[in-house]
């Protein structure tokens, strides 16, 4: 092998070395990425703990190279508290879906914020079950078709989607809340970036860090990857838009 040649782009040693079975387009992967990234960053993958929950995310311990803890279903905030308060020097993180954490799990996660909990929560947002079949979310968008919604929803009946980033950014326990995409090589750097600061927040004890995801479902969305991709910017940015909601570390 030639000396000169320098890696640039390499596997994050906080990701196993296994192929992904997501489905073609899903954005898990990227996230994933990003969040080993994070980890590898800050030098803390031996003493770092993820707790899966229940959805696609629960495939979180087939990836990284980590210790993880299975949480019942929307229960990861709570179960992440448990390991936390136990082990208070390591760096703990949920990893979950919309379904899991904005539905069936909403106490969990309004409570762990308002407490301050210091933990860390990467959401991934794509607006539907995606494990169980397609079925609507509360993060579903108005007129979104999904098998629970054959004919969109209506939000007369069904309510509207909950911008979960916004709600949590609300709360005096919420050291950093914030909505990223990773549709464009340009959002994944800066998704990266904002994932980087809420694992941050935790291992300089600044308390809760919350980072919604927005991310495609081609499968359960009837969409081929590339048309699934655009619409996380064509459509789903209307409705949730990215930014920071609440970030302690920058009050005067």
């Amino acid at each position: 092998m030639d000396s000169n040649v320098q890696t640039v782009f390499q596997r994050p040693s906080a990701l196993k070395e296994v192929p992904t079975h997501y489905c073609a387009g899903c954005h898990h992967g990227t996230v994933h990425r990003l969040v080993a990234e994070a980890i590898d960053l800050l030098d803390v993958q031996q003493q770092t703990v993820g707790i899966g929950s229940v959805g696609c995310s629960v495939l979180l311990y087939d990836y990284f190279d980590i210790d993880v803890v299975e949480a019942p279903h929307g229960r990861a905030p709570a179960v992440a508290t448990g390991v936390k308060r136990v082990h208070p020097d390591n760096v703990v993180f949920t990893y979950q879906g919309d379904g899991d954490l904005a539905a069936i799990g909403t106490a969990e996660i309004i409570h762990a914020a308002n407490r301050g909990e210091p933990i860390t929560v990467i959401f991934l947002n794509n607006t539907t079950y995606g494990m169980t079949g397609g079925q609507m979310a509360p993060t579903t968008l108005p007129g979104q078709v999904t098998t629970t919604s054959p004919y969109g929803r209506d939000v007369a009946k069904e309510g509207h989607p909950i911008r979960v980033a916004e709600l949590l950014a609300m709360l005096d326990g919420t050291g950093f809340s914030a909505r990223v995409a990773v549709d464009t090589p340009k959002r994944a750097i800066e998704a990266g970036r904002t994932i980087l600061k809420a694992f941050e927040m935790q291992v300089k004890k600044q308390g809760f860090a919350f980072v919604e995801v927005l991310g495609a479902c081609p499968t359960n969305w009837g969409m081929s990857p590339i048309d699934a991709n655009a619409r996380v910017g064509n459509e789903m940015m209307d409705f949730f838009p990215l930014g920071v909601y609440k970030d302690i570390t920058t009050k005067g």
